[in-house]
Parts: structure tokens; sequence; C-alpha cells
């Protein structure tokens, strides 16, 4: 593929560039991106995946959190280390700017909780855990009814799905 602004040399710089959700690619030579800028983010001495996402760790007047300059207990590191390197020093960094990451967490993620994958093999068994207590809580809400019949059919059920080597 030829560079498609001087047509001249092989295009190894393929840049994709998505504004207001329409997508626009470009396949250009070194020569021809470095004149037009397009490698300028790339080319310079100090970018890091850290200075790229420093605007999320940035702490506005609003985000509530610990006082400028506090640092963890166990591992010494201050916020402001953390915005800088883009990892945090320990486990216990987590607890003690719990109310600064969240708001970034969120962001990033959607959500503080995580809410990933469950692998195959182990998904079968939180299934039937998560219908257990499901059925416990109908059990438990249709003996407050006096509902006995419905009560000793949601029992069963139970025995049924917490009985080992039966398939479910």
């Amino acid at each position: 593929m030829l560079c498609e602004e001087c047509g001249l040399r092989p295009a190894t710089i393929h840049l994709t560039k998505i504004v207001n959700n329409i997508k626009v690619e470009r396949h250009l030579c070194a020569e021809c991106a470095r004149e037009k800028g397009e490698l300028a983010f790339v080319a310079s001495p100090h970018f890091s995946i850290a200075g790229m996402l420093s605007g999320l760790f940035s702490q506005t007047d609003d985000q509530p959190g610990s006082p400028p300059g506090e640092k963890c207990a166990s591992c010494g590191m201050a916020y402001d280390d953390f915005a800088k390197v883009g990892r945090l020093g320990c486990g216990s960094c987590y607890q003690r700017f719990e109310a600064r990451l969240d708001p970034i967490l969120k962001r990033i993620h959607g959500s503080v909780e995580h809410v990933g994958k469950v692998p195959n093999r182990v998904f079968a068994h939180l299934n039937t855990k998560r219908e257990i207590g499901q059925l416990r809580q109908k059990l438990d809400e249709a003996v407050r009814k006096e509902a006995y019949e419905e009560a000793a059919r949601l029992r069963d059920r139970i025995r049924d799905l917490e009985r080992p080597g039966d398939p479910k």
C-alpha cells in the first residue's frame, strides 16, 4: 500500500481517528506523517501512559479525598506520586485513597466493583449457589405468609440443588 499523501513511498504509518462517531483511516509513509505532525505524540521524549492518563488522576476542587500531601501509612506513597507514576505503591493505598480512586475507577470502568467474567468451569456452580440463595429468600417469604405448600415445594427444590453428585 502506498502513502495516501505522496503516493510514492510505502505506507508504514496507519492512523485511525474517530471524531463524532465518524471513523477516518489514513495510511502514510513516515516522512509524510512527520511533515503532517501525526507523529508528534509518539516522538515526544516525555510521552508516557501515566502522562497520557494524568487527566484522570488530577484532583479537581469538587473531588473528595485526602488532603494534599497525605501519604499511605504502609508504603509512604502520596496521591500526587500515584498521579505521576500511574501505579499505587501497595494494597493499603486503595483504602487510603479510596475516596479519590472511586470516581476514577467509575469513569474508566463504569463501576467501582469488579464485574468481570466468570470461568465456564465455575459458572454452573455459582449459578446454582445464586439460585439456592434466591429460593431461600422465597422460602422465608412463603413461611412468613403461611403458604406452607409453596414453602414445601421450595424446600424440596433447594434440597435437590444441594444434593451432591446429582445433575442440576
